[in-house]
């Protein structure tokens, strides 16, 4: 059965020290507002970027590297993991609806549902 994926965002993963600056700076570097999530504090965007590219900002736990990770969404989480597995991503955690995997490289990504709505549809790949 074929689903439907795309790289939809950019995520910049950073610890709480580094958090408030970090966000600060994305924001004044792209020109891009910071809209808070209104349920997550420890997440926040700063909106969409060419062909409905997300750039988002996430505050990591104590410990955690500030480090740049993607999340590839999909109609299918299930096909799309199994799909990277076959090109050599690894498995890493299951995180209850999502999981995070990383490349043959060892590049940390994630993959999830459905995140950006229309901008999904108009350029989300078909996977047969």
């Amino acid at each position: 059965m074929p689903h439907r994926s795309r790289l939809a965002i950019l995520l910049i993963d950073l610890p709480p020290q580094l958090h408030d600056r970090g966000q600060q700076f994305w924001s004044a570097a792209t020109g891009h507002a910071v809209e808070p999530d209104t349920i997550d504090d420890a997440w926040s965007s700063l909106g969409s970027f060419a062909d409905g590219f997300h750039l988002e900002v996430q505050r990591t736990g104590v410990g955690t590297p500030p480090r740049w990770h993607v999340d590839i969404e999909t109609d299918d989480v299930h096909a799309e993991v199994a799909r990277l597995e076959a090109l050599g991503a690894l498995r890493m955690a299951d995180m209850g609806g999502f999981w995070q995997m990383k490349d043959p490289a060892g590049l940390l990504f994630c993959v999830v549902g459905v995140q950006t709505g229309e901008e999904f549809d108009r350029h989300a790949t078909t996977w047969p």
